[in-house]
């Protein structure tokens, strides 16, 4: 599998560290659930068959993070893009 790393050019995916799903929220680890929502957030996760966001860290490379769109099923990288400018783009307004 092949990921096209904004920096670097089209790597070979052993480059990379897969972080998995780009759209888990980290629970707050002071509520007072906090053991059952790391559990969740851990194990109980989705495993989608389709287009999914993931996270792609370039261990063996730029040292980039990055948003990853992929096809599960076909492994075709739909879009990729730095994970800084995709946080900054979705942050509230202040």
């Amino acid at each position: 599998m092949l990921i096209l790393c904004p920096f670097c050019s089209e790597r070979d995916s052993s480059e990379f560290a897969y972080y998995g799903d780009a759209n888990v929220v980290r629970p707050d680890p002071n509520s007072p659930d906090a053991p059952k929502r790391f559990y969740e957030a851990v194990y109980l996760r989705d495993n989608p068959a389709g287009p999914h966001e993931e996270l792609w860290y370039h261990s063996f490379g730029c040292r980039s993070w990055l948003r990853v769109r992929r096809d599960t099923r076909t492994h075709e990288m739909l879009a990729v893009q730095y994970a800084r400018s995709v946080s900054s783009e979705t942050k509230p307004d202040a």
